[in-house]
């Protein structure tokens, strides 16, 4: 198996899991390929950024080291930009249209991102590295991707909340990201030991969001009315 299918597939495989996950009102082609390109261009403000944001990294030392490059260099800038990314390209959009679709659209930014970041780590790193990252990184990514689209899914359908829904749609995927990047930078051997439970608590957590507005989709309804006809 080469390098560069190791760096794919595991992002091509939740890819496809997304797109049939959407079951009862499929988005447009051209829009998820928009969505993946996109999260593939803010690769490159994102690296620029966090490359001077680790300036400030050589003054500091242990936790205080760990927790800024964990939660301002990579959870802040990262997830900034795909909340960006989101909101210009489809808060407005009119095929978001239903609350899946949030979900959909977040994951496959975050899935461009994703890519672009896994095939770097494992040329320079090896097949050891994508290994790994297949079942850690990646599928982090997505699951950050899937509660801040859930979020903005929220805030799109309800009005009430709209302000509120927003901001935790940055806010709750730059701390879960954080807290990711801070138990492996940290290196402590407690918190190493959280690792596995929370990567799990990441898959629970995304996926009854999943599941919860699949099972609420209008056209869940007309989509099994039409498969009984």
């Amino acid at each position: 198996m080469s390098l560069l299918t190791i760096a794919i597939a595991p992002v091509a495989i939740i890819l496809f899991y997304i797109y049939f996950r959407d079951k009862y009102e499929k988005e447009p082609i051209r829009l998820l390929l928009t969505a993946l390109v996109w999260g593939c261009l803010i690769t490159i403000p994102i690296f620029c950024i966090e490359r001077l944001l680790t300036i400030p990294v050589s003054k500091m030392s242990g936790i205080a080291s760990a927790a800024y490059e964990s939660m301002v260099v990579a959870g802040v800038t990262e997830e900034l930009f795909k909340f960006l990314a989101f909101m210009l390209l489809f808060w407005n959009n009119r095929q978001f249209n239903e609350k899946f679709d949030g979900i959909v659209y977040a994951t496959f930014i975050s899935l461009g991102f994703a890519l672009v970041e896994n095939i770097l780590y494992v040329f320079n790193q090896g097949m050891g590295t994508g290994v790994v990252r297949a079942f850690t990184a990646v599928p982090a990514h997505a699951l950050f991707g899937i509660i801040m689209g859930y979020q903005f899914a929220l805030a799109k359908f309800h009005p009430s909340e709209r302000i509120l829904r927003i901001i935790i749609a940055l806010i709750l995927p730059v701390s879960l990201h954080g807290i990711y990047d801070f138990i492996l930078i940290s290196g402590h051997d407690l918190l190493l030991l959280l690792f596995i439970p929370y990567i799990i608590f990441l898959w629970i957590f995304g996926f009854r969001r999943m599941r919860r507005l699949s099972d609420k989709s209008p056209y869940r309804w007309i989509s099994g009315k039409r498969s009984s006809l």
